[in-house]
């Protein structure tokens, strides 16, 4: 038998190079081994779907979740991630489960039956991403061709990161997550991606609780006239530059005034997966139009 490598989360990934199974790392769920190359995975992990596509795993996985909306070739089902039914999984017959939340048990449950179990809670920043997509490249098999994806995101990011910072520097940015002000402030994930390109995020002072996700009020939203505002909820609740525009009071504020309102599809915003990219590039594209 190949001797086992291991993979911890917290590493660098730099080290063992497997060419072979067993494989083991260290996911949200513990240390877990996988005997064998798997065939048949069902990603419960919208994040996950995305980056096994990416890594050339896609012909591995039989099944996605409702959530799992890009790429469009992806198995799509009506299982949920977010109530999870153990039995209607299991009709799927698969040897490795992608999961993003462990309600009630599911891990367990699942591997009950002898279904390995991957648990990859949402990236908390992008080291961690990178190394979610490096541990999914070597459970799958494709440990080469995760290390180039994530070659690639960082290389542009750092391009998009040089050319954009200048243009963010000194402007405040609001992103909202639904219409009743729920936003990400820099502890988020998406939050950091706004601290890269150098600007200032008005949920920062309001996330006194260090949620990441605070809820800000809209007297506190229009005293801080953020010079641009970022919406994430177009896709779930309509929203778009004339509804903002017709709040009231928000005439008042800097980015309505301005026009600088991007509306950003709210899976892009919300996954840290290979389309991170594209989420830098267009806040990169927003801010020079601002500076402009």
């Amino acid at each position: 038998m190949a001797a086992s490598a291991v993979f911890v989360a917290g590493a660098s990934g730099v080290g063992a190079s497997p060419t072979s199974f067993p494989v083991t790392i260290v996911a949200s769920n513990g240390k877990i081994t996988i005997a064998k190359k798997p065939r048949r995975i069902v990603s419960l992990s919208p994040t996950a779907t995305e980056s096994l596509f990416a890594i050339g795993a896609g012909g591995q996985v039989v099944a996605v979740d409702d959530q799992s909306d890009h790429p469009k070739a992806a198995p799509r089902t009506t299982l949920s991630g977010f109530t999870p039914n153990v039995e209607a999984i299991a009709l799927y017959r698969p040897d490795l489960v992608v999961i993003a939340y462990d309600p009630k048990g599911l891990s367990e449950a699942l591997e009950r039956l002898g279904i390995t179990v991957v648990h990859h809670d949402g990236a908390a920043t992008f080291k961690g991403a990178y190394q979610q997509i490096r541990q999914l490249g070597l459970v799958t098999g494709h440990e080469a061709e995760s290390t180039r994806l994530i070659g690639r995101m960082k290389s542009k990011i750092a391009g998009i990161v040089k050319t954009a910072r200048k243009a963010g520097d000194g402007l405040s940015v609001y992103h909202e997550l639904s219409p009743d002000f729920y936003s990400a402030s820099s502890k988020s994930f998406v939050g950091k991606v706004y601290a890269a390109l150098g600007l200032q995020n008005i949920a920062d002072a309001a996330d006194v609780a260090g949620t990441g996700y605070p809820q800000l009020s809209a007297e506190y939203f229009v005293s801080s006239s953020p010079d641009l505002i970022v919406l994430a909820d177009g896709v779930c609740c309509g929203q778009k530059p004339s509804t903002v525009a017709a709040r009231p009071g928000w005439d008042r504020i800097s980015a309505v005034r301005t026009g600088s309102i991007v509306r950003i599809d709210d899976s892009i915003a919300s996954r840290s997966g290979p389309r991170l990219v594209n989420f830098f590039r267009a806040m990169s594209s927003a801010l020079a139009r601002l500076r402009q």
